[in-house]
């Protein structure tokens, strides 16, 4: 695992800025991985397509996963990312703008370990950009992956 990635699959370019913003505003100095669509982000996390030239042994520390994704959709991501030992310990906070109860419900049901509904407030989302960087970067302990 790589202790300083943090693989942000998010689609919209305005969300992927305040995002980079607020954990910077945060002091959250971990290098942050886009991915612009689900695909992507399975091709970043297995290595295959436009990532086949990346080493898979190093994987992020933490995964923000919007479920609202062109090609794949976010649930996808996560179900994949599930069903592969790789992948299946990998700390996954979705992080998305949805008010649906059932996406909640879904995204834990395939073993997402945090739901956030994305703040509409600068101020607010940089508070939530913070605790999320303190808590799953410094104060959560990850299984040690092989």
């Amino acid at each position: 695992m790589n202790s300083q990635l943090i693989l942000l699959v998010e689609d919209r370019p305005d969300d992927v800025e305040l995002t980079i913003r607020a954990f910077g505003k945060s002091n959250v100095a971990n290098e942050i991985v886009v991915a612009w669509d689900g695909e992507e982000a399975l091709d970043y996390l297995f290595a295959t397509g436009s990532h086949s030239g990346r080493d898979p042994s190093l994987m992020p520390a933490l995964v923000l996963l919007d479920l609202k994704l062109p090609k794949v959709d976010g649930l996808d991501v996560l179900r994949r990312m599930r069903h592969d030992e790789r992948t299946r310990r990998l700390p996954v906070v979705v992080l998305t703008s949805s008010n649906e109860e059932i996406d909640v419900i879904t995204s834990y049901d395939l073993g997402a370990n945090s739901f956030v509904r994305k703040p509409v407030d600068f101020v607010q989302f940089i508070e939530a950009a913070r605790q999320l960087g303190l808590y799953w970067l410094v104060l959560n302990e990850p299984p040690k992956f092989p």
